[in-house]
C-alpha cells in the first residue's frame, strides 16, 4: 500500500524553508511586536500564501494544486510553526480545517472550484461553527439556512445567525459556515463580501494576539444552492466528524511545538543563569521540578502524535477517539511546560520582554479551541468505556499483551500492568456506580490518555537511543502511580468501606505500581544530560 504524503526530500525542504522563515519573518522581535499591537501580521500572511512561499499548499491535495502532505507532514509543519508563533500557526489551522470538510464531503465540482482556488490564488479560509450560546457543542445550532425560491432565479439559501470565535475572521476570503437547514446541520461555502455577511470587531484576547479572531453575523445572507457542501442537506456533522482526527492531531502538534519552544528557552536560560555560584541547570530543585517532568511528557506526546499520524496515513478510519486523546494530552502538556518555563525564568518570565510570557498566554488556547479539554475528556471516557463493554474488558488486556514483549528498557512490563489495572479500575468504578459523576469521568479520562500515551511511548522508544528510553521509563512510572492513586482515591471519596478499598488495591496491585523501581534518579540524570547536551528540543 502506498502511504500518502511528501517524499523525504520534499518534507526536508519544506521544514528547512520553514525554519529559515522562522528565523527571519517569525523572529521573536516580530512576534512580540504583533503581540503588543494586538494585530495580525496581514502582510506576512499574504506573503506566506503567495507564490514565492506557498505554505498553504502543504494543506491542500495534489489533484487540486496542493503538495498532498499526509498527516505526518502536517503534524511536523504544525509543530514547527507553533515553535515560532501560535497566532500565525492558527491562521493555517483555519485554512486546514476548512479545506478538510471540502475534501471529505464536497462534490467534485466544489472541490475543483474552491480547493483549486485556494491553491492557485492563496485564498485564506475560516471555519465558522461555534455560536455564542453553543460553545463546543456543534450540534447546538441557532444559525439557520432557509431555502429561497424565486421566479427566474437559481435556487439559493438565506443564512441568518451569529458565529463566535472565528479564526481568520475578517481576513478570510472564504467562510465555511455550519447552519441548520430543513434537512439538518449543513455546511455552506460563503465568500467574503457576500451581502449580509458582517464581520464584527476583533476579540480582545488573553493571548494569540497575532491571530484574527472575530465574530461574524449573517443577516439575510443569500448563497447559491451549489455552495451547500456536498449538495445534500444534513451532512454537516458527518463532514465535521470525518476530519476530527486530523484537526485534533494538528492542534496536538501545536501544543507540542509551543511547549517545546517555551521549555527550550528555559533550558537555555538555566545554562546561563547563576545561583549560588552554580548554573540553574546544576540545581536539582530546579531541573527535577521545572525541566525533566515536562520534557518527559512532551516526549510522550511526540510518540503518540507520530503514531496517530502514521495510522492516519496508512488509511485507518474512526480514529477520532485517538485524536481526542492526542489533543487532550499534548495541549495540556504544552500548557504545563510553558507555565514551568515562566517559573524557570523567575521574575523575568513574567515580563512581556521575554518570549516565554507570550507563549504561556498563547498556548492556553490550545486546550480550548477545536474542543475544550473537558469535551475531549468526556468523549474519551465514554468511547473507551463502550469499547471495554464491546470487548468484554479485553481492550486493555490485549494492549498490555502486545506491549509486554518490548522489554525492561522501556518499562514494558510496568506499562502492561498499568494498562490492565486501568481496565479493572474503570470497570470496578462503573459497577459501583461511581464513574457516573462527570468529575470522575474527567479524572479517569486523564488516566486513559496517560496510559495510552505510555503504550505508544513504549513502541516509539523500543529501538530508540538510551536517553529516550530513560524518559519512557520515567513516564511509565508516572502513569502507574497516577492510575493507582486515582482509582483508590475515587473509591475512597465515594465512602466505600475498607473491604472494597482493600479488594480494589489488591486487584490493581497498587503496591507494585506505587513502589516501582522504574523512573529512578539515574533515569532523570540521563534525561537531563541529554537535554543539556543536545540543546533540546533540537
Amino acid at each position: 500500500m502506498t502511504i500518502p504524503g511528501l517524499d523525504e526530500q520534499t518534507r526536508a525542504l519544506v521544514l528547512a524553508n520553514l525554519r529559515r522563515l522562522g528565523g527571519d519573518e517569525l523572529a521573536p522581535a516580530a512576534t512580540l511586536r504583533w503581540d503588543a499591537a494586538d494585530a495580525p501580521p496581514v502582510e506576512l500572511l499574504r506573503r506566506l500564501l503567495g507564490p514565492a512561499i506557498g505554505l498553504h499548499l502543504v494543506f491542500l491535495p495534489p489533484e487540486h494544486g496542493g503538495l498532498g502532505a499526509g498527516a505526518r507532514d502536517v503534524a511536523l509543519v504544525a509543530e514547527e510553526l507553533a515553535r515560532y508563533d501560535l497566532g500565525v500557526a492558527t491562521a493555517f489551522l483555519g485554512l486546514a480545517i476548512s479545506a478538510n470538510p471540502m475534501r471529505a464531503g464536497g462534490t467534485p465540482a466544489q472541490r475543483e472550484r474552491w480547493l483549486g482556488a485556494m491553491a492557485a490564488r492563496g485564498l485564506l479560509a475560516a471555519l465558522a461553527v461555534t455560536e455564542p450560546e453553543g460553545g463546543s457543542n456543534v450540534a447546538a445550532l441557532a444559525t439557520t439556512a432557509t431555502p429561497v425560491v424565486a421566479d427566474g432565479q437559481p435556487p439559493a439559501y438565506r443564512l441568518d445567525g451569529t458565529k463566535q470565535f472565528v479564526s481568520n475572521g475578517g481576513l478570510a476570503d472564504l467562510y465555511l459556515v455550519l447552519a441548520q437547514a430543513p434537512g439538518g446541520p449543513s455546511f455552506f461555502i460563503v465568500e467574503a463580501g457576500t451581502p449580509g455577511l458582517k464581520v464584527q470587531p476583533r476579540e480582545a484576547k488573553h493571548g494569540l494576539r497575532s491571530s484574527a479572531t472575530a465574530p461574524i453575523v449573517l443577516e439575510d445572507a443569500v448563497v447559491p444552492a451549489d455552495q451547500l457542501l456536498g449538495g445534500v442537506e444534513g451532512q454537516g456533522l458527518a463532514q465535521a466528524n470525518a476530519v476530527f482526527a486530523h484537526s485534533r492531531l494538528m492542534v496536538a502538534a501545536f501544543g507540542l511545538g509551543a511547549g517545546e519552544a517555551a521549555l527550550g528557552r528555559a533550558v537555555a536560560y538555566s545554562q546561563d543563569r547563576q545561583q549560588g555560584g552554580k548554573p540553574l541547570c546544576r540545581l536539582k530543585g530546579f531541573t527535577h521540578k521545572l525541566l525533566i517532568p515536562h520534557v518527559v511528557r512532551l516526549e510522550a506526546a511526540r510518540g503518540y502524535v507520530a503514531e496517530l499520524a502514521q495510522r492516519l496515513d496508512a488509511g485507518e478510519t474512526d480514529l477520532d477517539v485517538e485524536g481526542a486523546a492526542a489533543k487532550l494530552f499534548a495541549t495540556e502538556a504544552g500548557s504545563a511546560a510553558a507555565d514551568a518555563a515562566v517559573q524557570a525564568h523567575g521574575g523575568y518570565g513574567y515580563l512581556r520582554d521575554f518570549v516565554v510570557e507570550k507563549i504561556r498566554r498563547d498556548v492556553r488556547v490550545t486546550t480550548i479551541y477545536e474542543g475544550t479539554s473537558e469535551l475531549q475528556q468526556a468523549g474519551l471516557y465514554l468511547a473507551r468505556f463502550r469499547t471495554m463493554l464491546r470487548t468484554k474488558g479485553g481492550f486493555y488486556r490485549e494492549a498490555a499483551a502486545r506491549v509486554r514483549p518490548l522489554g525492561p528498557a522501556v518499562a514494558a512490563d510496568l506499562v502492561a500492568d498499568t494498562a490492565e489495572a486501568l481496565g479493572h479500575a474503570v470497570w470496578t468504578l462503573h459497577q459501583a456506580k461511581i464513574s457516573r459523576e462527570q468529575h470522575v469521568m474527567f479524572e479517569l479520562a486523564d488516566r486513559i490518555a496517560e496510559v495510552e500515551h505510555a503504550l505508544a511511548f513504549c513502541r516509539h522508544a523500543a529501538n530508540a537511543a538510551a536517553p529516550l528510553q530513560a524518559a519512557c521509563r520515567l513516564f511509565a512510572a508516572e502513569a502507574a502511580r497516577a492510575v493507582a492513586v486515582s482509582a483508590v482515591r475515587v473509591m475512597a471519596a465515594s465512602r466505600a468501606g475498607e473491604p472494597e478499598l482493600t479488594a480494589l488495591a489488591h486487584a490493581l496491585k497498587t503496591d507494585a505500581l506505587l513502589a516501582t523501581r522504574y523512573g529512578s534518579d539515574e533515569d532523570k540524570e540521563q534525561v537531563l544530560g541529554w537535554v543539556l547536551a543536545a540543546g533540546w528540543p533540537g
